[in-house]
């Protein structure tokens, strides 16, 4: 029996003659290159599979941690403290009875939202990492002090609002927490230094009335200065909404990767590798909105997608400055990204197989090219799986030397040399190198790239500028 000879001359191993068996029939350059290229395409649905296979790890990891943030406390937010006054208003009502159209004055209970002229908020934040399963989740515990004041408008008459209508024995000091789960024993409220009675609810409509309050008797009318503090844990992310004239808010965390996000940026930070600081300073013409307001309207959001991002589907609060306690890797967004990249070791591999066979004569079948392609796309599968267990940088490590080991190994028997062999695997550690190189890139990773693919271009026109694509082998020349 003739053994397969990859060079394509000389006697097999067997001692019998090659052509004792029928010739092979030999393809054209042509018909090799559209073998290549459809067996490569074909690879892109196990690689979109992949691919789909990463965004459903990263909605179990979502779901993991959305399961420690239940027991724990979800995303807060510091809002307030505003003052709520009751007052009554005559109003003319108009009904029908017996078919005659009739008017009425009627007595009204509403109600006065007043927000503080000044409020600063000193925030200390301390991270915790909670496991569930394989999965990490960052959480925190904020111990926040704040200073507000506040004091009656003397344009109350603009609102529509007589000052002598306003209930301010009956005001109530209202605390809006998006989770008050998250609330721990440490909180207390001072006015003007006397402590008053903390009581569970009564937020705004911000926090779906989420919170707590206070009763307040305010019948002197006179300036209040507060004292407050909070003691509460969260999870991911913490947003300050600011209300009223000036809202300072200086934030301190153990935590050294952190996220600024949101409508305003902090106008001054530090970041270093044991915590972070960071300050910020509001005013109320930044804000668009009144100190008075006669009524609770619901907070403005916009939606916030990202399909491999911190938030993915979620809602922001407009005019809020967020800062989130992040990873400083997000693994499924760098195998994501890697995934996109695929498409090019499938190809440069391919691309070296085919220019073995049409000008070494080292023939390529379709069967090595599918095995081949499959182990290149088997490196994704490993590296997202290893990554969640022993972290990005060693998964990629790994993985990498692994795939280059067996398609290298692999290759010579497919090429029939060693040499050839070699070269496959360094050409498969420069692509991991630079694969490495572009995600970490980021801003100029397309740039990297299409110089990479323009080279690769450049080089196989060069190469291949001989070959009859048509015919068989290469072109005669004069």
């Amino acid at each position: 029996m003739v053994s397969k000879n990859k060079d394509g001359a000389g006697p097999s191993d067997d001692g019998q003659s090659d052509n004792l068996q029928p010739a092979r029939k030999e393809r054209s350059p042509g018909f090799k290159l559209a073998i290549a290229v459809l067996i490569g395409a074909l690879l892109m649905i196990p690689l979109l599979t992949v691919y789909a296979l990463v965004y459903d790890r990263q909605s179990q990891s979502e779901t993991a941690r959305a399961a420690v943030a239940q027991g724990w406390g979800d995303e807060q937010y510091i809002a307030g403290p505003v003052i709520v006054i009751p007052y009554d208003k005559e109003t003319v009502e108009t009904y029908t009875e017996n078919d005659v159209q009739k008017s009425r004055t009627v007595t009204v209970r509403s109600s006065l939202y007043l927000s503080s002229d000044s409020n600063a908020i000193n925030a200390n934040i301390k991270h915790e990492l909670r496991t569930k399963s394989i999965y990490d989740s960052v959480v925190y515990v904020a111990d926040i002090k704040g200073k507000a004041a506040f004091s009656l408008p003397d344009d109350l008459a603009r609102y529509g609002v007589d000052p002598a209508d306003l209930k301010l024995n009956e005001a109530e000091i209202r605390f809006p927490i998006a989770d008050p789960r998250g609330l721990l024993a440490g909180n207390s409220l001072k006015v003007n230094g006397e402590a008053l009675a903390l009581k569970p609810g009564k937020g705004l409509a911000l926090t779906e009335n989420a919170g707590f309050f206070a009763f307040l008797d305010w019948s002197s009318g006179d300036a209040l200065k507060l004292d407050y503090t909070l003691e509460m844990r969260g999870n991911g992310r913490l947003t300050l909404v600011p209300r009223g004239g000036r809202t300072q808010f200086d934030i301190a965390s153990s935590w050294p990767h952190p996220n600024f996000a949101g409508d305003f940026l902090p106008n001054s930070r530090d970041i270093k590798e044991d915590g972070f600081s960071a300050s910020y300073v509001i005013d109320n013409l930044a804000l668009g909105q009144s100190i008075v307001q006669l009524q609770d309207s619901q907070p403005e959001k916009q939606t916030e997608y990202s399909l491999f991002g911190d938030n993915r589907g979620s809602a922001k609060l407009v005019n809020s400055p967020i800062i989130s306690l992040i990873e400083p890797v997000n693994l499924y967004s760098q195998v994501e990204r890697s995934v996109k990249y695929g498409f090019l070791f499938i190809g440069f591999t391919f691309l070296t197989f085919l220019l073995f066979d049409i000008i070494a004569g080292a023939r390529v079948a379709a069967a090595e090219y599918l095995l081949t392609g499959a182990a290149l796309i088997l490196f994704f599968v490993l590296l997202l799986a290893l990554a969640e267990v022993i972290g990005f940088l060693a998964a990629y490590l790994l993985a990498a030397g692994a795939m280059i080991g067996l398609v290298s190994a692999y290759s010579g028997a497919v090429l029939g040399s060693r040499r050839r062999a070699l070269f496959i695997g360094a050409m498969l550690s420069g692509l991991y190198a630079v694969l490495f190189v572009l995600l970490n890139l980021e801003a100029f990773s397309l740039l990297a790239g299409a110089l990479l693919l323009f080279i690769a271009l450049a080089t196989v026109m060069y190469v291949t500028r001989n070959v009859d694509w048509s015919g068989i082998g290469r072109k005669k020349t004069a």
